[in-house]
């Protein structure tokens, strides 16, 4: 958003818009592509170094045991090489940039059909709560939209090398799940994914509408022209918004890795879960405590608050690049007439 005071969703046709938020997407994966690797390996993880019966038990299979980023990164760079911080990058990549411009794309549609019902009602809009509707209906219909490449994304990143290799490539993972699952394969964990996003992108984009305005003023003139206001606002939003909705989202990972294939990850003890969000939650509480829905929380507070922030700042900069060389367009145009 400009120092002029716009909104977002008044910046920048549709395209532009998709553009923008398409862009945003593809490098804020590259980015923070090996803490998504680290995150969904501990959350995927049914026990931690921190149980004393550990060495005693007898169902981890042979799978590894990660406790904290750095060692679970030294651990995967160690057995998997570099390219095993990159697992499932091309579908991430491809979930990025068409969930960030379904994304940005309906946040303006509602905020804008939120705007014309004020108008035509007569009632006076309240901004918090239009921000967080349109960033709820925003992240509801983007995840809806691009959930099998988040599918995709969380098998390709669970798997290991060599013979612990599930799918090779990711035409053959589509192929697989299309005929050992059917369609049905692809949507495995949308609930909890509907659940978590409407509350997190609506709380998100409600932080980060009312932290704008204060910390473009903390940035100062040389700061905002830089885009530090964007990226602070997006930190702040992502990790508030993030802590408050985890446990779903670590339902949706363990939900997400159910079917034939459980049994075949790093993880080989993933328990078994029939899909329901209540009693996959009931199941983590009795089996691992409050601790076992929290798990990977550092490292995914780590990738959310870069992940957003980089997010922010490339929109509105790409977003302001494409309005300014379209209006240069226009009055070469006009000059030239």
């Amino acid at each position: 958003m400009s120092g002029k005071g716009k909104r977002l969703q008044d910046e920048g046709t549709r395209m532009q818009v998709v553009v923008a938020g398409g862009t945003a997407g593809l490098i804020a994966r590259f980015i923070v592509a090996p803490l998504d690797v680290v995150k969904i390996r501990l959350q995927l993880q049914s026990h931690s170094l921190s149980d004393p019966l550990l060495f005693a038990r007898r169902d981890l299979n042979g799978g590894p045991v990660y406790k904290g980023t750095l060692p679970t990164m030294r651990h995967i760079l160690r057995h998997e090489g570099v390219t095993g911080l990159w697992k499932g990058n091309v579908p991430a990549e491809l979930l990025y940039v068409c969930y960030g411009a379904a994304q940005f794309t309906a946040y303006r549609a509602t905020s804008i059909a939120l705007e014309r019902f004020h108008e035509a009602s007569g009632i006076a809009p309240k901004p918090h709560v239009d921000s967080f509707v349109a960033g709820a209906s925003a992240g509801a219909a983007a995840t809806a939209v691009t959930y099998p490449l988040d599918l995709l994304r969380t098998r390709f990143a669970a798997q290991g090398n060599g013979p612990d290799r599930v799918y090779t490539n990711l035409r053959s993972a589509v192929r697989d799940i299309a005929r050992d699952e059917g369609i049905r394969g692809f949507f495995r964990g949308l609930g909890p994914a509907l659940i978590q996003i409407a509350p997190y992108m609506g709380a998100f984009f409600a932080c980060y509408e009312g932290l704008k305005p204060v910390t473009g003023q903390l940035a100062g003139q040389v700061g905002q022209s830089l885009g530090a206001g964007d990226a602070a606002a997006g930190v702040v939003a992502a990790v508030a918004a993030k802590t408050f909705v985890f446990p779903l989202d670590l339902v949706r990972k363990r939900i997400q890795v159910q079917g034939p294939t459980r049994n075949r990850y790093v993880h080989k003890n993933i328990p078994a879960y029939d899909g329901s969000v209540v009693r996959t939650l009931q199941t983590i509480l009795r089996t691992e405590g409050m601790r076992g829905l929290y798990r990977g929380l550092t490292v995914s507070l780590m990738k959310a608050a870069p992940a957003n922030a980089i997010t922010m700042w490339t929109y509105e900069r790409v977003l302001h690049i494409l309005i300014r060389l379209d209006d240069d367009k226009k009055h070469t145009i006009q000059a030239n007439l």
